[in-house]
């Protein structure tokens, strides 16, 4: 509930949740605002320290809520409000947002729906459009913040695994309601996440949370930063460059965070040479190689073949690798044939993988590229 009410001298009500995200403390202090009859106009909402609404403002115990009967206090506290279903997902969202008026906002939603009961299917009202447009925003600053955070890591020693740590950034008060996302993501993973508002830590268990941090608390670049860069680097294709299309999906104000973005203005001020480049090059006439087989082979490339012969391999624990070789050479013969689905009519060949059978690391990449076509390798 709100952390404590206070009576101006106006007669109005100052109220002050614990934290930027009290929701709960919202509607705890709502519910007996309205009961009272207390317009939005007098009612002025803070975060616990900041200053308070004036001088001579009298406290009043926030478990009274205003009233000096203590049981007509709870019975407004959980007095239903007549509120449409939109009204509380607008709500989770928008006390996330930057903006300090965001309460008062809410609020007068609040009040507005208990005296106005044409509100709930007036889409072009200003308030609900403002509202929308607010809990738009943390939306999109959600989902930028999944796409965007960066951990690099740090080695603790043999005893402890190591800590994954990144900064960023957000335009709003998301860090606690987005961390849920990175626990399922990196549930085998112990990381932190810094930000100037709000950290959260995950230590395989459970989220803990814990104040604003700097940006020199975290770590430098490190080694898989670099392999990052380098993947990013190789990735870029100039024929796809659309500038404002990526600005529009990785604003430019995410920049300064992300390690690949130094490599944006080389890799764009080359584009238009390597394009160029590129248009030309001779014509290069791919070989197909995929063709349908003869019916005395169809047998030798049937839909369950290399599954069967893989899983044979993979339960004979005495298997050399000798043996798992030839068993992935089967497999690539059978690819190289297959004809299972309709990919094979117009494909020039297949991009089989690469590397040592006995390999503790594998990297899986995305579709082969028209180069890895050509040549029929991977990367």
């Amino acid at each position: 509930m709100a952390r404590d009410v206070r009576i101006g001298a106006d007669g109005g009500r100052v109220v002050e949740l614990a934290s930027e995200t009290d929701l709960d403390g919202f509607r705890h202090a709502a519910r007996a605002l309205i009961a009272d009859e207390i317009a939005p106009d007098r009612v002025t909402w803070q975060i616990v320290g900041t200053p308070s609404g004036g001088l001579f403002d009298e406290a009043v115990p926030a478990t009274d809520e205003l009233r000096h009967d203590e049981a007509a206090g709870e019975a407004q506290s959980t007095m239903p409000l007549r509120v449409p279903a939109r009204f509380g997902k607008l709500a989770e969202a928008l006390v996330l947002h930057a903006d300090p008026a965001r309460f008062s906002l809410l609020y007068q939603l609040l009040w507005r729906l208990q005296h106005e009961p044409s509100l709930r299917g007036d889409v072009i009202d200003p308030q609900w459009l403002q509202a929308d447009r607010m809990a738009h925003a943390v939306r999109r600053d959600q989902h930028k913040m999944t796409a965007f955070v960066r951990f690099r890591q740090i080695d603790r020693g043999r005893e402890q695994a190591p800590l994954f740590v990144a900064w960023y950034e957000p335009d709003h008060h998301i860090i606690e309601a987005t961390a849920p996302f990175f626990a399922r993501r990196f549930a085998q993973m112990q990381w932190s996440i810094l930000s100037p508002r709000r950290s959260v830590s995950w230590d395989g268990h459970q989220l803990q949370l814990a104040g604003g941090a700097q940006r020199s608390d975290a770590p430098p670049a490190d080694a898989g930063e670099s392999l990052w860069l380098t993947y990013y680097q190789h990735i870029f294709n100039p024929a796809r460059l659309k500038l404002a299309m990526m600005r529009k999906e990785m604003p430019v104000r995410y920049w300064k965070n992300l390690p690949e973005a130094a490599l944006i203005s080389p890799l764009t001020a080359a584009a238009h040479q390597r394009s160029g480049a590129m248009i030309a090059q001779e014509p290069t006439m791919p070989v197909r190689t995929i063709r349908s087989l003869p019916a005395s082979s169809a047998a030798m490339y049937d839909r369950d073949m290399p599954e069967a012969m893989l899983s044979s391999v993979d339960a004979d624990p005495d298997a050399s690798a000798g043996e798992r070789a030839a068993a992935l050479e089967q497999i690539r013969t059978a690819a190289r044939g297959c004809t299972n689905c309709p990919l094979y009519q117009h494909a020039t060949q297949t991009v089989f993988g690469q590397g040592v059978v006995d390999a503790r690391l594998m990297f899986v990449g995305e579709q082969p590229g028209d180069q890895e076509d050509l040549r029929g390798q991977p990367f």
